[in-house]
């Protein structure tokens, strides 16, 4: 591999202060800086309303977040790293206060010598994106000498008629080229490995079709609740928080055409092709959950309504089952069952590609291939790497089968593997789009999931610790499919 090679710039975060810079973006940048990965010449500027906050304060700030997530603080390094982090205020936010940030962005960028590349991040609620956006573009930084570009977090919009409107908003002052829709889940290793997974073993590929293959699962399990989130859960849902952006990201790199190149533009021209193919969700192929109260891990939780902010009669769904078909030659009649949800049994990211049984079964017990199926099992997290589920005879008679599985493992194979956001913000350094989501794409997830909030069905209750509702398994049952057990 190439060694990377970031030219020297400004990487400013609106939202300094905000839970996602401690938690994520300061870490990555400095574990970036520690590596060797940033050069000498990457400043980094916080803004945020706060005026009371100065350089050192903000520089405190960020070495209390960095020791809470065990990050190397006293490493020269790390010291060094500290020196090139500044802050700002942003005030109100006001066309005067973004015209008096251009002109502290460009005294910072004389006084250590840097060419004018710039990084705008927007760590911020998505109410505030338009406003940042307009301010931006008003003050003149979205175009400068050097390069500039934008990073906008999930979720974008809310329908399809926000994301075409933020969309437009965003054009309006930066180019397409200049923009990264950053979804943390196309970072893990593990989900950009399915492209060399599936493009670079024939045995797979060759496979990898409507002839070969039954069923496609994606589950994203999480055992916490909303977490003090209820303000933003309340509004957003399973469906939106979760199922249009980062599931169907993973659908989109299981279903996907081999790209004509391994580019930004090949691989999201193909992604886009696949969500244009899925056909209209029909409401009996969709189930949505709440979570009652429950055990999870042996401590007793409460239920989503019991939450503090949430409304008692909520009816904000914190799991979503549905079944999505792919009207194209490859996926023809191969379902595609996703599901997600918060308070479940425990953490787990998966794809379960499971193979078609074979047609006439040789062996006496006419049930043993339609229980044993061969499947490919990929985990994203928390234990990263891929399993292959086959058949084999136990030993002695009768003849029985008994389902083994070859395993890879990235821990064991690999040194600890880089979070996320590390790979991201590295791209975005880089000018690599490849793991960036487009706009047509964020408006063809939209126009696929809107119908579907429009006209919710019914929110059935899941015990916590369960694994959803039981109408989700009738989901598949119905097919006369189960669940892949995570």
């Amino acid at each position: 591999m190439p060694e990377t090679h970031v030219e020297p710039c400004l990487f400013v975060i609106f939202g300094a202060t905000g839970d996602l810079t401690r938690r994520k973006l300061l870490p990555a940048l400095y574990r970036l800086g520690l590596q060797g990965k940033l050069g000498e010449q990457c400043h980094i500027l916080g803004v945020s309303p706060i005026a009371g906050l100065d350089d050192g304060g903000f520089r405190a700030v960020a070495r209390t977040a960095l020791e809470a997530v065990k990050v190397e603080t006293k490493n020269p390094l790390a010291k060094a790293l500290d020196e090139r982090l500044h802050y700002r205020s942003v005030g109100q936010g006001t066309a005067d206060d973004f015209q008096a940030l251009a002109k502290e962005i460009e005294a910072l960028e004389s006084k250590h010598g840097l060419p004018g590349n710039r990084v705008f991040y927007l760590a911020l609620p998505p109410h505030v994106f338009p406003k940042a956006i307009a301010g931006l573009g008003g003050a003149g930084l979205n175009h400068n000498r050097g390069w500039t570009r934008l990073v906008v977090e999930k979720p974008f919009g809310r329908d399809l008629a926000t994301a075409r409107e933020l969309n437009r908003l965003v054009h309006s002052q930066f180019e397409e080229s200049q923009v990264y829709r950053i979804d943390h889940y196309l970072g893990k290793e593990t989900v950009q490995n399915l492209l060399a997974f599936r493009f670079a073993n024939p045995i797979f590929e060759t496979l990898w079709n409507r002839d070969r293959i039954d069923n496609v699962q994606i589950t994203v399990a999480e055992d916490l609740g909303i977490e003090r989130r209820a303000g933003y859960y309340e509004q957003a849902g399973a469906l939106r928080d979760m199922v249009q952006n980062h599931l169907s990201q993973l659908l989109c790199l299981v279903a996907m055409e081999v790209p004509t190149a391994f580019g930004a533009g090949a691989i999201r021209d193909e992604k886009v092709k696949v969500m244009k193919s899925v056909s209209p969700i029909k409401p009996s192929d969709l189930v949505l959950g709440q979570y009652n109260r429950g055990k999870i891990n042996g401590g007793e939780v409460v239920g989503y309504r019991d939450e503090s902010g949430v409304a008692p009669g909520s009816q904000a769904a914190t799991f979503v089952s549905l079944k999505l078909e792919i009207a194209n030659w490859r996926w023809q009649g191969v379902p595609f069952y996703l599901r997600t949800g918060k308070r479940l049994p425990r953490r787990v990211t998966q794809i379960v590609v499971a193979f078609r049984c074979a047609p006439v079964s040789v062996f006496r017990s006419s049930d043993l291939c339609n229980t044993h199926c061969n499947a490919v099992v990929i985990t994203i997290q928390p234990d990263e790497g891929f399993d292959l589920h086959f058949d084999v005879k136990t030993p002695g008679q009768p003849i029985t089968l008994q389902t083994q599985k070859l395993h890879f493992r990235y821990a064991e194979a690999f040194a600890p593997l880089a979070d996320g956001y590390e790979t991201l913000l590295l791209d975005v350094l880089m000018g690599d789009q490849t793991l960036f989501v487009r706009n047509d794409w964020v408006e063809a997830s939209w126009r696929l999931y809107s119908p579907a909030l429009e006209n919710s069905p019914q929110v059935h209750s899941y015990t916590a610790g369960s694994w959803g509702p039981s109408a989700a398994d009738g989901l598949l049952e119905k097919d006369g499919r189960q669940w892949f057990a995570p």
